[in-house]
C-alpha cells in the first residue's frame, strides 16, 4: 500500500497496444530476466497504489494468471492510450468512488520508479496542478501520469466529439506538473518496443535486479 500521505490512487496498466514492431501479440507478456514485463510492472506499482487494473482489449482470459481486473476500452476503433485512461477513470468512478486519482503506466515499462506515485502527487499538490506526468532524459512520458477522476467527462468529449488522440494535446488544456527522473544508470521509463529492445531490457534487468 502507498505511504499514508499520498492520496488514494488506483493504478491502471495500459496494455492495449498491438506490438506491430514485434510482430504482434502482447508486449507486456514478453520475458526479460526470467520474468514477464507485466510481472515486473505489477511488482513495482503494487506497493504504490490502492489496487491495480489492466486496460486491454480482446480476450481478457490471456491475462488471468496475473490476477488483475481487465478493463477494455469503451470508445471504439482503438483510439490509443487516452481511451485506456478514460476506461480506467470510468471504472474507478463506478467501483471505487472514494478514489479521486488514477495513475496510468505503460504495461511495457519494467523499470518504473519506486517513488513514482509519491513524487507525482507531491509535484501536483505543490504546483496546484490537475494532472502530473513523468519525464526523463529530456523527454516527457505523457502515458505515465496522474489523472483526476473528475475530468473523465471532459476526456470523453475530447475523444468522442473532438476525435482527439494525442495525450499531450489533451493535457495541455490543464495545469500540468512534470516530474523528472534521472536516466542513468538506467532510464526508469525504458519501454520495450522492438525485438532489439528486449535484448537491451535483459541487460538492464540485471542492473535493476541488483539494485
Amino acid at each position: 500500500m502507498p505511504a499514508t500521505n499520498v492520496p488514494p490512487t488506483l493504478g491502471v496498466l495500459l496494455a492495449g497496444g498491438l506490438a506491430r514492431r514485434m510482430g504482434g501479440g502482447d508486449k507486456p507478456m514478453r520475458t526479460i530476466g526470467g520474468r514477464t514485463i507485466l510481472e515486473r510492472v505489477i511488482a513495482r506499482l503494487s506497493p504504490q497504489c490502492d489496487g491495480l487494473i489492466l486496460n486491454a482489449n480482446g480476450d481478457p482470459a490471456r491475462f488471468a494468471p496475473f490476477g488483475l481486473r481487465v478493463v477494455a476500452d469503451d470508445v471504439p476503433g482503438f483510439p490509443g492510450p487516452l481511451a485506456g485512461v478514460l476506461a480506467a477513470l470510468d471504472w474507478t468512478a463506478r467501483h471505487c468512488p472514494d478514489i479521486d486519482w488514477v495513475l496510468s503506466a505503460a504495461g511495457d515499462c519494467p523499470f518504473l520508479p519506486r517513488d513514482l506515485v509519491a513524487r507525482l502527487h507531491e509535484a501536483r499538490a505543490r504546483e496546484n496542478a490537475q494532472l502530473a506526468v513523468a519525464a526523463s532524459g529530456g523527454q516527457s512520458h505523457p502515458v505515465i501520469g496522474l489523472w483526476c477522476v473528475a475530468l473523465r467527462n471532459e476526456l470523453r468529449h475530447a475523444l468522442v466529439v473532438e476525435d482527439l488522440r494525442k495525450i499531450d494535446r489533451w493535457t495541455a488544456r490543464y495545469p500540468l506538473a512534470t516530474v523528472t527522473w534521472p536516466a542513468e544508470p538506467l532510464d526508469p521509463f525504458f519501454n520495450a518496443n522492438t525485438v532489439e529492445d528486449i535484448a537491451e531490457a535483459d541487460r538492464l534487468a540485471a542492473l535493476d535486479d541488483a539494485a
